[in-house]
């Protein structure tokens, strides 16, 4: 019987007990990342982002803008369609060099199997077998402002922006969580270089998790030996995100963008490239090819990691491990289309999660004279 409750156990264990905690691993639907484009490039976009996703990535990238709005769609069976992850951005100048942008996106699994009531009296009976949804929700408000520096030989701009978001996480009737926090970022551009830093949650984000167990639920998780989650209230710690790129042209219509991010945590060791107690660094790197501005071919490495293979059980040793990214993108007037593979997971087990999105300028119109 204990068997047929594992998923729960380890479901609520995330949920904890009584009081305020901070998680290593907490809001991971929000680390994952959005856009076609950003994905092909291993998600190392942090100093170059400069269009209506920005509010997500770098709020400061907004303020680049110069259409009269931009809409952004994204849509991507994540894990081989276990998951389905989507994203929908608005953007708009509401002054000379101030953008404001909301965005909203929904990470859920659908169709899991809850066995709780599986086995009644002592007898296992099958039709007991539901389902239920664990849906995330995120929906931000951001704001940026650009400022134009001028010297005597080229331009350097700067902008800065600011994305508040709201988090609603459901997982079927047992738990619900509302929470808030901040992003903050910056952004300088000077000739061919590109510097950004992205500090998220920079407030600390809070969960207010809501427990609604039955008490028919209640007693089985008591009978085999299991914690009843309470209510509690999660914390999510910032995290620093600094990044760097250049762009370089090759002839009169090919540009290469190369760019590197550094995702720096302070909540404890991870499995990442450089592991402390006290923080970590997880670098991404990605690169985008251009021809004239209307096709583009990506590529990226990220979650690089250095993990135990037990393929050999006698000599198990440890190995570096890292998932490769690849986008292609085709700009169309106002039109932009993008798609990206990841593939997560060692080469014989790997993942692939497709993700395509869409990019719309809305143009201002020319004053009739």
């Amino acid at each position: 019987m204990i068997n047929k409750i594992t998923f729960f156990f380890f479901l609520f264990v995330a949920f904890g007990t009584q009081g305020q905690y901070a998680r290593k691993y907490s809001n991971e639907f929000l680390n994952i990342g959005v856009g076609a484009r950003s994905f092909g490039m291993g998600n190392a976009v942090i100093a170059s982002i400069s269009d209506v996703n920005a509010g997500y990535w770098n709020p400061a990238g907004m303020a680049s803008i110069q259409d009269a709005a931009q809409l952004s769609f994204m849509h991507s069976n994540y894990y081989e369609k276990i998951g389905s992850y989507d994203f929908i951005a608005g953007a708009a100048p509401i002054s000379k060099n101030n953008v404001l942008g909301v965005s909203f996106n929904r990470f859920g699994v659908d169709d899991i199997v809850n066995t709780l009531g599986l086995v009644q009296n002592g007898q296992v009976d099958y039709s007991r077998i539901k389902t239920f949804s664990a849906v995330d929700y995120a929906f931000y408000v951001s704001y940026a402002q650009r400022i134009e520096l001028k010297e005597k030989s080229y331009a350097q701009t700067l902008s800065w922006g600011v994305s508040p978001k709201i988090i609603f996480r459901k997982v079927g009737s047992f738990a619900k969580a509302w929470g808030f926090g901040a992003d903050v970022g910056g952004q300088y551009q000077r000739k061919n270089w590109m510097f950004g830093v992205m500090l998220k949650d920079i407030t600390t984000t809070y969960n207010t998790w809501n427990i609604t167990l039955t008490n028919e639920e209640k007693d089985i998780f008591f009978q085999t030996g299991n914690e009843i989650p309470l209510h509690s209230t999660e914390l999510t710690l910032p995290k620093v995100i600094p990044g760097v790129a250049y762009k370089f042209t090759v002839g009169k219509k090919n540009t290469v963008l190369a760019e590197t991010n550094l995702d720096i945590t302070f909540d404890g060791r991870r499995n990442v490239v450089i592991s402390s107690k006290r923080f970590n660094v997880d670098p991404h790197f990605g690169v985008e090819y251009s021809y004239n501005e209307k096709i583009f071919i990506r590529g990226g490495l990220t979650n690089i990691q250095n993990i135990l293979d037990v393929t050999d059980s006698a000599a198990a040793v440890k190995i570096w491990v890292i998932q490769p990214n690849f986008g292609v993108g085709i700009h169309l007037k106002n039109l932009t289309l993008d798609y990206a593979i990841t593939a997560l997971g060692s080469s014989s087990v790997a993942l692939n999660s497709n993700v395509f999105s869409i990019k719309i300028a809305l143009n201002k119109k020319a004053k009739v004279q």
